[in-house]
């Protein structure tokens, strides 16, 4: 059995039911889950690894609740860059059709080791075309290889623009063939167990690219099997009017008439979800992944995430295709929350506590885990520890909590997931970030360069 104990934090911000924050805490762990926290007097003294916090901020890792990895590789593409939602699909779908499998593998692990460094610890990606041979397996296999916890949904467009849909034709897929690839994969690599490392996710990418028909047998595969459902929904005014022309009704009237409602539902944006769509997901406790950059990148709106909070929808954080954010820093996320928040909504509309708390907690409801999103004993070992002592938080310790918001984001000095030390004093050790950020760049520059000729 391994142990670690990590000791002294300048503040502990457990996320717990009580929402503590220990100032000189520490917490204990035991392989792969935590035995205590708490002050340094109720925790053992030694153990097989000790690491002194003095000077930290420590809180649970951090959770992405939507993300299209993928896209790191059209990051500030030319053509893309002054376009809304579908415009912006458009430019950039020709260009992914060209994606091959090493492309999916090393911009997963280039998304993954950007979330690491920022202070996630378990993110989910959602995956939605496969030219090329390409398949979910490259993006699992490359998140085992970089030791995140991950919950990979696989994504799917059926409906092509011979059909209505917005996807050119060459980049839809059967649908037959849709479901019999997702049940492979929550086969061959689905785990349940409580810490599980790798969660399989059924997702039909968007009620513009796949059929009623697949967003309904999506449901029922998903719920046969015990895994989540998860898509985009009511992100831009255009997909509210595509709703009403192509099904005459609202986003989230669509989603409950196909089963799409529940704890293990969530929905990314839904930046235009009514009244009486917050108030739905509200009392059948379905999920939303709030995007904040991505929703001002594009120019889609503000999310009233405060009324869906006090109507109880589960509200997480997610860092969203790196093409539409071009940045997948969750510190740097929550930070855009809390601020997009008060724009819309007044000074008042959400604090940096409660930024922290959607990144945490938040997330681990929405991906519907009892495990992750806080420091207590019996919940997984995902921690990380923020480094106060820099230049980005001079003159801000008088709260150093709310700091972590309220000041320009930071690297995580240190990342512990599922007990192993993945980020050690501001280094991610699991992968060389250089050599990986050199391949990453020549693919992408051929993915777009081949698409130019």
């Amino acid at each position: 059995m391994s142990s670690l104990l990590l000791k002294n934090a300048d503040v502990l911000v457990t996320m717990d039911e009580g929402r503590r924050e220990i100032r000189g805490g520490g917490v204990y762990i035991e392989d792969n889950r935590i035995v205590a926290v708490g002050a340094m007097d109720t925790l053992p003294e030694t153990a097989g690894e000790v690491i002194d916090m003095a000077g930290h901020v420590v809180l649970p890792g951090l959770v992405n609740t939507h993300h299209h990895m993928y896209q790191t590789l059209t990051r500030a593409v030319p053509g893309a860059q002054d376009a809304e939602l579908f415009g912006w699909l458009k430019a950039l779908y020709p260009i992914w059709a060209r994606l091959t499998p090493e492309m999916i593998r090393v911009s997963t692990q280039t998304a993954m080791a950007e979330l690491i460094l920022s202070g996630c610890t378990t993110s989910s990606d959602h995956l939605y075309i496969y030219p090329n041979g390409c398949r979910l397996d490259d993006s699992i296999e490359a998140a085992e290889g970089i030791g995140m916890r991950f919950h990979a949904a696989r994504g799917a467009m059926s409906v092509g623009e011979s059909k209505g849909g917005l996807p050119p034709d060459s980049v839809v897929e059967d649908e037959g063939a849709i479901l019999t690839e997702t049940r492979r994969l929550i086969e061959s690599w689905h785990d349940a167990e409580r810490y599980s490392m790798r969660r399989i996710v059924v997702a039909p990418c968007s009620p513009f690219s796949v059929s009623r028909d697949l967003m309904r047998e999506s449901a029922v595969l998903a719920r046969s099997y015990g895994v989540g459902l998860h898509t985009h929904l009511a992100e831009t005014a255009d997909d509210v009017a595509y709703s009403r022309e192509k099904f005459g009704m609202t986003p989230a009237e669509y989603a409950a008439e196909l089963g799409w409602t529940g704890r293990d539902v969530w929905h990314a944006h839904c930046v235009k979800l009514d009244e009486a769509g917050i108030k739905l997901f509200g009392k059948t406790r379905t999920g939303v992944a709030h995007c904040p950059c991505s929703n001002m990148r594009l120019a889609s709106g503000i999310a009233p995430v405060g009324r869906m909070r006090c109507e109880g929808v589960s509200v997480g954080l997610g860092v969203d295709g790196s093409a539409s954010n071009d940045g997948s820093h969750m510190l740097g996320e929550a930070r855009q929350a809390m601020l997009l928040a008060r724009v819309g909504f007044g000074p008042s509309a959400m604090t940096g506590r409660e930024a922290l708390e959607i990144a945490t907690r938040g997330g681990a409801q929405v991906l519907d885990r009892d495990d992750i999103g806080a420091l207590a004993p019996g919940m997984a070992a995902d921690v990380v520890a923020f480094d106060m002592r820099g230049l980005e938080t001079a003159g801000a310790l008088h709260d150093p909590v709310a700091a972590l918001v309220f000041c320009a984001p930071q690297r995580v000095a240190w990342s512990v997931i599922n007990g192993r030390v993945v980020v050690r004093e501001g280094r991610l050790t699991t992968v060389d970030t250089r050599t990986l950020a050199a391949r990453h760049n020549a693919l992408a520059a051929a993915l777009v360069r081949d698409e130019a000729r």
